[in-house]
């Protein structure tokens, strides 16, 4: 099991990493080129997660130094893919708000492979562009079988129950409330002890980095240093059969191979997977008026060619103090154009204390209204406005997109709360037309709740 003996900070996106694992001292050559023969009879292998001419500040690439190359490996078959689909035509549009109840973690033996659902999405991964939201519950780990996508970059979020990765680049165990990036290509194998279950977002166009901070400066936010990614750890270790699953087109792909693929005794690069634990993000938030823009509280985002536009945002509503005067503190009621994708990892979300759980989800379509329900709008509107510590023992997050995501047939079928629009049908009208402000200019309060 992973601990964090087996990670290292990243110390920043796009930085070089090198790393080895200290049973093979030496194992990483020495200067700039490769001798003819690697230490220790290794194969040397790059893994390009960019372009090989994309400019010095946006190239990705890691160089891999095991025991086999990856290529060793019988032909790739097709094989089944349950409920993991990227066909967002065969269920009718649906604009309404949706809200899904804690899906369910099944009775039989599940890996997380097999325990993946497509909830939404839009796009195509033959074309590199659009994204894809699933659900995994698990109970099994996956054994001598691998996982990776050449389809996109994977950001996983626990819910319950804690991860145990294996990736060709070393280990890490990611528990609730925390997260981790495998971008496209990366192998890696999943152990669990026990229900498992989380979200997953996957973006076909290009990879995760830190938001621009703007006017905020220099600090705040989600912090480089806070970032770990593995060191090098290997397994030199034949058996009978092992199975690498590959994703490619929406479909999964099975080849038999007769060692681990976790072989890789030495790497370098920039091109790795990470993790990040919520707890260490910067809250940013307005001290005088005004509730501020979801956006602030963006950990990650995958930009798209549109300067300002996300292919896809990371969000996070951490615990934080609400301190603004003269304003309504809760989110405000809204109609956006991006897809807004909610999941509850524990806690109580403050603009839906009932029905939105942990371990279930929401979806707010493009221009489709959202906001506070009842009960939040009308405690808030009459609270004291003090200092106060708001989302104690929450942490709920946000997959925000430019795309607009269509719901599987999956997605439609499981788990939907078919009274979620009930939670707004009690809002008053409290409309005034003689209403008068007073000498000062303040709203005269003219109704109470």
């Amino acid at each position: 099991m992973a601990s964090d003996s087996d990670l290292k900070y990243m110390s920043g996106f796009g930085n070089e990493f090198a790393s080895e694992d200290s049973r093979c001292p030496g194992a990483l050559p020495e200067g700039q080129n490769n001798p003819q023969k690697c230490a220790y009879g290794l194969y040397a292998e790059q893994l390009s997660g960019t372009a090989f001419t994309a400019p010095r500040e946006e190239n990705q690439r890691s160089w891999l130094y095991r025991i086999r190359p990856s290529v060793l490996h019988e032909p790739f078959v097709k094989t089944e893919r349950g409920n993991l689909t990227h066909d967002w035509d065969s269920v009718e549009p649906n604009p309404n708000q949706l809200r899904w109840h804690p899906f369910d973690i099944p009775q039989e033996k599940t890996d997380f492979v097999q325990g993946l659902s497509t909830v939404c999405g839009a796009g195509d991964p033959k074309c590199r562009s659009g994204v894809a939201v699933y659900i995994y519950v698990c109970n099994t780990s996956m054994g001598d079988k691998c996982f990776y996508s050449s389809d996109g970059d994977f950001l996983i979020v626990p819910q319950l129950g804690g991860l145990s990765i294996t990736t060709e680049f070393g280990r890490m165990k990611v528990d609730p409330n925390e997260i981790c990036v495998i971008q496209r290509g990366m192998r890696f194998n999943v152990a669990v002890t026990g229900d498992t279950r989380g979200y997953m977002l996957e973006v076909f166009n290009d990879h995760f980095v830190l938001p621009n901070l703007g006017p905020i400066g220099a600090n705040g936010l989600a912090n480089p240093r806070d970032f770990l990614t593995p060191t090098a750890w290997y397994e030199d270790r034949d058996v009978e059969q092992y199975t690498v699953i590959s994703k490619y087109h929406g479909h999964l792909f099975s080849a038999k191979q007769k060692h681990s693929p976790f072989d890789v005794v030495a790497w370098h690069g920039n091109y790795a997977p990470y993790k990040y634990d919520l707890s260490k993000f910067m809250v940013i938030n307005a001290v005088a008026y005004d509730h501020a823009d979801p956006s602030i509280f963006t950990v990650l985002t995958c930009p798209s060619l549109k300067p300002g536009t996300a292919v896809a945002d990371f969000v996070i509503f951490p615990p934080r103090w609400s301190v603004q005067e003269h304003t309504f503190r809760p989110p405000y009621y809204h109609r956006n154009c991006m897809s807004e994708f909610m999941g509850l990892i524990y806690g109580a979300y403050e603009a839906k204390e009932e029905g939105f759980r942990p371990g279930g989800a929401s979806l707010h379509s493009l221009m489709t209204p959202h906001g506070p329900d009842a009960e939040c709008f009308e405690k808030a509107s009459s609270a004291e406005l003090k200092a106060e510590k708001i989302a104690t023992g929450t942490m709920a997050f946000m997959f925000e997109s430019s795309y607009s995501m269509a719901v599987t047939e999956w997605g439609n079928q499981n788990k939907v709360d078919p009274n979620y629009s009930h939670c707004w049908q009690t809002l008053q009208k409290h409309f005034n037309s003689s209403w008068k402000p007073n000498g000062d200019g303040k709203q005269q309060k003219t109704f109470t709740f």
